[in-house]
């Protein structure tokens, strides 16, 4: 399993503070969230309560916690990284003290998950500071995975697939969605999971909803099943795969599309390699469902970025001109969908290698009839 260590190394923090000093701002400012968690190893607890790891251009990085959550980040990742730790009392103002460390300040990036309160606050304690995302400095960082990362990421990746090589176990007529999803819950964290991100069991028409909820539907005989999970490892990285069951031969119209579908998601697969812009990953899926007659049914991107969040930069979608780097990691995930009858979608996470795309996901992309 790869190791913290390895996965949030100390010279990730000078990294950061350098590129902090190219964008031009005076701090970055990071709160509880996957931003905090890249650059320190530290999962802080969301609470009302600062936790704020300060970034400061020029001079010492340090995190303010609160006195109860000290032993928390004193036995954390981030008691390696050698910054100060400012414990501060319940009857301290927190956001004063940051801002009386920092001195005056021109513009500060905020952790983009921050929650507007604290953003609200910082705003007045740092009146004549600028707020920015902080993926203005961390977007580049974040998205070229390293291979400790990319280790994490096979690693997710091969605990996903075991949970698809168990639904045909759990998918059978006269069960509901959510009586199926609750198995696969399970199963996603017996296959080694910490949490479970999300289960989709799309029946019949039920399909056609990209992001459908489970529901109490009972499945049938001859429906097409779309089964779209995910979690996150203790590592902190996230898993996220799609394949599509039948319970039964699924109707004609269906298979004929589904083999569309299938070359669809080899072809975006196969155009992965460094250089190539991300648009270009979505139109060569796009291209071949186009040419087949289903263009109106591909409604969204062909895929997102995956890390410590499930959907994080590079978004695959037309528009995106930027090219593919060597670490760069993403979903690639086109999908049909015949509203009011059924639907699919194939999904498996791609990270660009010096010469090509490597599939992180191995479970077979032809249709599953159970």
């Amino acid at each position: 399993m790869t190791s913290d260590l390895d996965l949030y190394p100390v010279s990730r923090l000078a990294a950061v503070q350098e590129a902090t000093r190219r964008a031009g701002l005076g701090a970055l400012l990071l709160t509880p969230g996957p931003d905090l968690r890249y650059v320190t190893g530290y999962e802080a607890l969301p609470l009302e309560r600062l936790t704020c790891l300060a970034v400061p251009a020029a001079g010492e990085p340090f995190l303010m916690v609160p006195r109860l959550e000290l032993a928390a980040a004193e036995h954390s990742p981030a008691s390696r990284l050698g910054v100060e730790f400012v414990p501060w009392e319940e009857t301290d103002d927190p956001y004063a003290h940051v801002a009386k460390r920092l001195g005056a300040v021109a513009t500060v990036g905020l952790a983009d998950r921050m929650w507007a309160m604290t953003s609200l606050r910082f705003r007045d304690a740092l009146p004549g500071a600028e707020q920015v995302l902080a993926s203005t400095v961390l977007r580049g960082l974040r998205m070229r995975k390293s291979p400790a990362e990319a280790a994490a990421l096979r690693e997710a990746g091969a605990a996903i697939d075991a949970v698809h090589a168990r639904v045909p176990e759990f998918l059978r007529a006269g069960r509901t969605e959510r009586e199926v999803g609750r198995d696969i819950a399970d199963a996603i964290i017996a296959a080694g999971h910490e949490t479970v991100d999300f289960v989709i069991v799309g029946s019949g028409p039920n399909g056609a909803s990209p992001h459908h909820e489970l529901s109490d539907r009972v499945i049938e005989a001859g429906e097409p099943v779309v089964v779209d999970i995910g979690g996150r490892m203790p590592s902190g990285y996230c898993s996220d795969s799609t394949r599509v069951y039948s319970v039964g031969e699924p109707p004609a119209a269906f298979a004929a599309y589904y083999e569309v579908l299938r070359r669809a998601q080899e072809a975006a697969c196969l155009a992965v390699r460094p250089g190539v812009a991300c648009e270009a990953i979505d139109a060569a899926a796009r291209e071949v469902i186009e040419e087949a007659g289903y263009g109106e049914r591909f409604i969204h991107r062909t895929g997102h970025g995956i890390g410590l969040e499930t959907h994080e930069d590079p978004y695959i979608v037309a528009g995106n001109a930027e090219p593919l780097v060597p670490g760069y990691a993403f979903s690639v995930e086109p999908g049909i969908y015949l509203p009011g009858e059924h639907g699919a979608r194939i999904e498996d996470i791609v990270i660009c290698g010096e010469e090509g795309g490597e599939r992180v996901n191995d479970r077979p992309r032809e249709l599953v009839v159970v």
